[in-house]
This record gives structure tokens, C-alpha cells and sequence, in this order.
């Protein structure tokens, strides 16, 4: 995966005459995990939609590696909210659906996904459909489709939200531990609190519609983090809560 860096600078969006981003201004460094939280409705999702090409921005520019993003580049990888696994296709198909649809053979397709499903915690699964996999391991096998693709950015968007409270609290501190391992830049959208403090070096709280940037802060704390007892951790967490609570006064 190449290293390249991520700036959205003055970037504003609008549907129907009613501003949602607003000078939205962020960047990612290359190796970084940098999250986005702010309240329901904010435009979270908008700008990775922005990032993807699935949407051109109204104002301001989003440039990658220094030059202007071109809407039909190929620089992220995205993870939806849900699995999005096709349930007629076995893990391993489910898995390469990405290079197969960058035009990558089915047959090479599978000799590159094969070696990582051990570290995904997958590997015995490859055969097996989707309803028979856990909530935790159809992520984990989304997000090797993923990370599988190669490309420079991984986009999460609230990659964990639909699972239960143990199972979401065992993949952060799985995904904590294989970014500690690969160092890959990712921006996650997420409306955990606790979650943005404990995978993130940087979290930016979006404000209500028309979303700005109301706050970044940095999370100067080495990884991975301890899920519970880190008074770190939780300082970190309440100041991202006291800055979104700010926003509802």
C-alpha cells in the first residue's frame, strides 16, 4: 500500500439550497488513523461520499499526495456500515470481490487474499457463506476485502456500528492491533466516542448542519491502548463528549 496524504481544504456541500459541510478543512497524513464524529445528520458520511467521487463538492478543494483529487481516481478503499457481503458467494469469493472488479482474475484474485486470512482470523472459513460467520468475522472479512484492494486510503464508515457492545469492543481492539502492525491511513466515521480514542491519533467533532469543524484534537498516545482502566483514554473521550454536548446547547 503506497503512503500518501489526504487535505480537504474550504470544502462545502449543499442539497436542495441547504448547506450540510460548510469550509470543512482536514488532513491525513500518511501512516495516520484520524477519526470524524459529530452529531446525527452532520455530513459525516457526505464527505467520504465527497471522497469517493460519488459526489462533487459545491467549494474548496480536496487535494491527494499535493495535487487536486480526481473524482475518478482509485486512492481508497471503502468500508461500509454493514458487511455488504454477498450471501450466494463463499468468504473467499466475498473477499476478492474487489480485485475481481478491478479486473484482477478470479484465480490471482485468490492467491493474494489466501495468505491473510490466518491474520484476519479467518482462516478454516474460506469455504464457508456469510450466515454462517459471526457478526465480528463478516467484518473482519469485510475489512480484509478492503485492505486487500492495495490502495493508498482506507475509508471506514462506522465499520462496527451494527454489532453488539462485546463484539464491537473485541474488533476495535482487533483493528487497533493490526494498524499498530501495518500502519495503514485510514479516516473512520463514527458516532463511538470511545471508539475515536481508541484507535485515533487525531479526531475532528464536526458542528450541527452546516457541519464545520468546531474542534481537532490530537490523541498523543501510543498504541495500541488499553480498552478499559486508561485514565488517558477516558480524558480523551470526555473532552470529544464536552465538545459534542457544547454543540446541542
Amino acid at each position: 500500500m503506497t503512503a500518501a496524504g489526504l487535505e480537504l481544504r474550504g470544502v462545502g456541500k449543499s442539497f436542495g439550497g441547504q448547506a450540510v459541510l460548510d469550509d470543512i478543512n482536514l488532513f491525513v497524513q500518511p501512516g495516520e488513523f484520524v477519526s470524524i464524529v459529530g452529531p446525527s445528520g452532520a455530513g459525516k458520511s457526505t464527505i467520504l461520499n465527497l471522497l469517493t467521487g460519488a459526489l462533487l463538492p459545491d467549494g474548496g478543494q480536496i487535494r491527494f499526495d499535493g495535487t487536486p483529487l480526481i473524482p475518478t481516481s482509485h486512492h481508497f478503499a471503502f468500508m461500509p456500515q454493514r458487511d455488504a457481503l454477498m450471501p450466494w458467494r463463499r468468504i473467499i469469493d466475498n473477499t476478492t470481490l474487489g480485485l475481481e472488479v478491478a479486473g484482477v482474475s478470479r484465480a490471482a484474485a485468490r492467491a493474494k487474499v489466501q495468505p491473510l486470512f490466518a491474520e484476519f482470523g479467518l482462516a478454516g472459513f474460506e469455504a464457508h457463506y456469510p450466515a454462517q460467520l459471526s457478526g465480528g468475522m463478516r467484518q473482519r472479512a469485510a475489512l480484509l476485502r478492503t485492505v486487500v484492494q492495495g490502495r493508498p486510503v482506507l475509508l471506514l464508515d462506522e465499520p462496527f456500528g451494527a454489532l453488539d457492545a462485546l463484539t464491537r469492543a473485541r474488533m476495535q481492539r482487533w483493528l487497533a492491533e493490526m494498524w499498530t502492525r501495518h500502519r495503514w491511513t485510514v479516516l473512520l466515521i463514527t458516532h463511538d466516542v470511545r471508539e475515536a480514542a481508541l484507535l485515533s491519533d487525531r479526531v475532528y467533532v464536526l458542528s450541527a448542519r452546516p457541519a464545520r469543524i468546531d474542534r481537532t484534537i490530537p490523541v498523543p498516545l501510543a498504541h495500541p491502548r488499553p480498552a478499559t482502566g486508561s485514565a488517558a483514554v477516558s480524558a480523551i473521550e470526555s473532552e470529544i463528549l464536552q465538545t459534542l454536548f457544547k454543540n446541542e446547547v
